[in-house]
C-alpha cells in the first residue's frame, strides 16, 4: 500500500531490523514499556521524501512508537526422539510479543545544516 509521504526508516527492535513508516504497525519481541507509553528508537538507515538515502539525517533521526498491547505469539511444539530406544520428549512454548504502532518519525536537522554553512 502505497502512502503519500514516502519517508521511512531503518530501526532496531529486539536484535532484529525493521523498515517502518508513520502509522505502520509492527509485532516484536516483548519491549519493558507498558500498554499506552511511548518509545523512541535511533534509526539505522533513512530515506527522505525526496527519495534520498541520508546518513547524516539517519544519525540525528528518531522514531517515536507507542505499545498498543502485549501479546502472545502462536504456540510451537518441539518434538524430540532417538531412534532404537524409548527416548521420546515433547516441549513447546510461545513467544512474548508487543505491537507497536509508530506514530512519527522526526527528522533532526544537524547544526551546519540549520545555520546555512
Amino acid at each position: 500500500m502505497k502512502k503519500s509521504d514516502d519517508t521511512y526508516a531503518v530501526i532496531r527492535v529486539g536484535g532484529q531490523q525493521f523498515k517502518v513508516s508513520t502509522g505502520d504497525t509492527i509485532v516484536v519481541d516483548r519491549v519493558d514499556a507498558e500498554e499506552g507509553k511511548s518509545l523512541t528508537f535511533d534509526t539505522l538507515a533513512v530515506r527522505t521524501a525526496s527519495g534520498e538515502f541520508d546518513a547524516e539525517a539517519a544519525k540525528h533521526a528518531k522514531v517515536k512508537a507507542k505499545v498498543d498491547e502485549h501479546l502472545l505469539g502462536e504456540k510451537i511444539k518441539v518434538f524430540t526422539y532417538k531412534p532404537k530406544s524409548t527416548f521420546k520428549k515433547t516441549k513447546g512454548h510461545r513467544s512474548r510479543l508487543s505491537k507497536l504502532t509508530i506514530e512519527a518519525i522526526t527528522l533532526k536537522e544537524s547544526k551546519e545544516q540549520a545555520s546555512g554553512a
